[in-house]
This record gives C-alpha cells, structure tokens and sequence, in this order.
C-alpha cells in the first residue's frame, strides 16, 4: 500500500492551536476542503490522507499570516517567505551555492521572519546552523501561554526547523546528508523526542549545546543540485506532506525521481534510461542506488500514480475513465484493480469515504 495517512489526533492538535491564537478553525479546514465538525466525529484511530493535511496546514500557515508575526515553527514551512527562498535557491548548481544563497536570503528577513540559516566551513567539516529570535515562554505571539507545549516550544522551534532544513538539503541533492553531529541549542525534552531526532538525523543528538546546528563532511556541499523549478513547484503545492515523505523515508534518490516523474506525468512516463540522464548518473549507477535505497524505478512509478489518483480524485473530482488514461493504464479495470491494491478500496469508494469529511454533521 503507497497511501500516506496522518493520524486525526495531529489534526485536532492543529484546530487546537489555532484556535488559542484566535483563529476560526471551521473556515480554515473549509478551505482545506474539510469540515472541524466531521473530523471531530471520527474515532480516535482513525486516519486522514497526508494529501488533505498538508492542505490544512497550508491554509492554516496563510491564516497565521495575518498575525503578521514571525511563524516560529518548522522553518516557516507554508509561508511565502519560505516558498521565496526556495525559488532562489533552486537556480544554484550546488548544495553549497544553494545554502549561500539561502544564508543571504534570511540574514536580509531575519528582522521581519525571525530566523535564518548559515553556513560555517572548517576544513573537511561543515556546519549547518538555525538561529531563531525566540527562546523564552511568552516571547512569541504564536505560542499561547495556554498552550500544551508552551512549556518546551523553544525546543520544538528549533529541533524542527533544523529537521526541515536537513529534509530540504536531502531533497535537493536527491540524497540524505550523512549527518555527523546534531546540536539544539534548548532543553532536552523527553527520550521519545530524543529517539526520534537521532533517527531521523541518522546521528547522535546534544541538547543544550551552545548553537542550533548539524555538522557534515564539507566536501558534501558539491553535490549537484537534481531539482528544477517546475519540480520545486510540485514541492511547495504539497510542502508538508513531501516533508511527511522524507522524514518516513529519508531524502533519496528516490525522492528525486518521484518529483521528476510527477512534472512529466501528463506526457507520460519517463524510461529509465531518461531519468538517468535527468539526474546526470549511468543507468547502471541509477540501478544501484535504487538497490541500495531498498525500491525500483517500478514501485516508484506506482508511489507516484497513487499520490496523483488521490490528490485528483479528492480536489479535482477526477472520472475514472480520465484518470486512467492520464496515469498511463491502458483501460480502467486496470486502474480500478491497481489502486484498490495501494489503498484497500476502490476510487469511488475512497473519495466517497474522505469527501464525506468536507460535509457538516447534522
């Protein structure tokens, strides 16, 4: 199964927040294409497609906005001064012409947004830090005093927008960083939090370090950057739930060919002989790393279909006959068999469980 769910509990943590800002949830989630009311109804259990939360947030980001305060989560991720940085660094050749690029980018917002990144090179070591504005309870408007995590935000602010800045670099190059070291310049909060930092840094993780950074082998910062503007593109419609990819399955290759074949999708899929020149390797090369990163260009192309299926059946309202023929399957029995294999149901019976979510309750 290729279907990325997200947990409702992270959902109603979201209405939560928003609404101890003084934010009306409703209209957000209606934006979203999703109703409070509904969601609330759910069973404890249940799951939402990963889809349909990035929108939330999405939404949720722009209306955060209006506060017209720094966003302190995440790197700003959802914001137009996040998406603005991104298309500046997408012209870079390298990962460390993109990083510079970046630094200079938030160094000239840091008044305005909050936080910024930079770039230290010593030798054969490089360091990749996240400074932000904030450290103390009460000292930001987006974090309420009423808040459940208003005790540890400082922690949280930095750990994730030094995780979104990993997860970025990854995406770039088409490959994770081979992290050496990861310092949070904030409290430890708890050996959960601490476990699932070190998993995903592939690292050790200091808390209460002097500097937010993560170190790696300066000769890293030469890596090609693989992504194109229309590639970018398709990153920043779904930011979040590309983020939700990466940190279930570290910044790959794989990752790189997904985005590459979802810009072509509509002039039909790519060989593999030509997504080897894309990403400037051999096919042999190409082959190996897929190996390596347990997948083939096969279950990639399928990953990718699914995503589409979902996305336009769910917000495009998508006929079965013209989706299969837009994904590439020579008839819709076809398609119909393959994505009750992704997902456990067929499309009319999917987008008639998930849609029912946009409707109030009586």
């Amino acid at each position: 199964m290729y279907e990325v769910t997200i947990p409702v509990h992270k959902v109603l943590r979201l209405f939560d927040y928003l609404e101890k800002l003084g934010l009306e949830a409703e209209p957000i989630a209606a934006r979203a294409g999703l109703s409070r009311k509904a969601i609330l109804k759910l069973e404890p259990g249940a799951t939402l497609p990963g889809q349909q939360y990035s929108r939330l947030y999405k939404q949720a980001v722009l209306e955060m906005q209006t506060l017209k305060q720094p966003l302190p989560w995440a790197a700003g991720v959802g914001s137009e001064a996040f998406e603005l940085m991104c298309h500046c660094m997408i012209s870079a050749r390298t990962l460390g012409d993109a990083i510079g690029l970046a630094e200079r980018y938030e160094k000239m917002l840091y008044p305005m947004i909050g936080h910024r990144v930079w770039l230290e090179v010593a030798g054969d070591t490089a360091k990749l830090g996240y400074q932000i504005r904030f450290t103390e309870r009460g000292s930001a408007a987006l974090v309420p005093d009423d808040w459940d995590r208003a005790d540890y935000q400082d922690t949280v602010a930095k750990a994730s927008g030094l995780l979104i800045w990993h997860a970025l670099c990854g995406w770039l190059v088409g490959e994770s960083l081979e992290i050496e070291q990861a310092n949070i310049s904030a409290p430890f909060l708890n050996a959960a939090y601490h476990d699932s930092l070190s998993a995903t840094f592939h690292s050790n993780v200091l808390f209460d370090a002097d500097d937010t950074y993560f170190s790696f082998a300066a000769e890293q910062l030469q890596r090609r950057i693989v992504h194109t503007s229309d590639s970018l593109r398709e990153l920043l419609d779904n930011a979040i739930y590309q983020l939700i990819l990466i940190e279930r399955r570290p910044a790959s290759t794989s990752a790189a060919i997904k985005s590459l074949i979802s810009i072509d999708l509509s002039r039909g899929l790519p060989s593999f002989a030509d997504m080897a020149a894309q990403l400037h390797m051999s096919e042999s090369s190409l082959r190996r790393r897929l190996q390596s990163e347990s997948t083939s260009y096969q279950q990639l192309k399928d990953e990718v279909r699914c995503q589409v299926a979902i996305d336009k059946l769910l917000n495009e309202g998508a006929r079965i006959a013209d989706l299969s023929d837009y994904l590439g399957f020579t008839e819709p029995s076809s398609f119909v068999r393959s994505f009750k294999n992704w997902t456990g149901e067929t499309p009319r019976s999917y987008r008639e469980k998930i849609l029912a979510l946009g409707d109030d309750p009586d």
